[in-house]
């Protein structure tokens, strides 16, 4: 209960150690009253177990949080870059060029994020896509920092 200028009446700084005592335990987080002011004593959270580069606790397990959450994905053509007032002239029948090549491999990316490479099939008179070329997690990263 700060009043204009940042200070706090006395009462209220009472008031605010004692519920902070009550909340903690003493030696556990509990709060020490230096002066007038309030200070934590910190203590190492040592709920977590200790994590290790390459470790997995329960593999399977863990993969199983993320399996249903819905991701975007795009294949994309290819692209191009054109003014408005090109846009503006576009009608039925109209052809826009894109950087893509003829037979080139189109990118997959989940989220934009490339992930793949493949090419275009028919199946069943429905489009698809037959993956062609997996980007490693090492050149998604290497892309990132372009």
């Amino acid at each position: 209960m700060s009043q204009p200028g940042g200070k706090t009446p006395a009462g209220a700084e009472d008031d605010w150690a004692a519920a902070l005592k009550e909340q903690g335990s003493p030696g556990a987080g509990a709060t020490i009253e230096s002066g007038s002011a309030v200070e934590a004593i910190a203590q190492p959270a040592n709920i977590f177990p200790r994590l290790t580069p390459g470790a997995s606790t329960d593999g399977p397990q863990d993969l199983d949080l993320i399996l249903d959450i819905p991701v975007h994905l795009t294949v994309e053509l290819g692209r191009t870059k054109i003014p408005i007032k090109h846009i503006l002239q576009l009608a039925q029948g109209s052809v826009i060029e894109l950087d893509a090549l003829a037979g080139e491999p189109m990118d997959v990316l989940i989220n934009g994020c490339l992930i793949a490479q493949g090419e275009v099939v028919v199946v069943n008179e429905k489009f698809g896509i037959r993956l062609t070329d997996i980007v490693t997690p090492s050149e998604r990263v290497r892309r990132l920092h372009k």
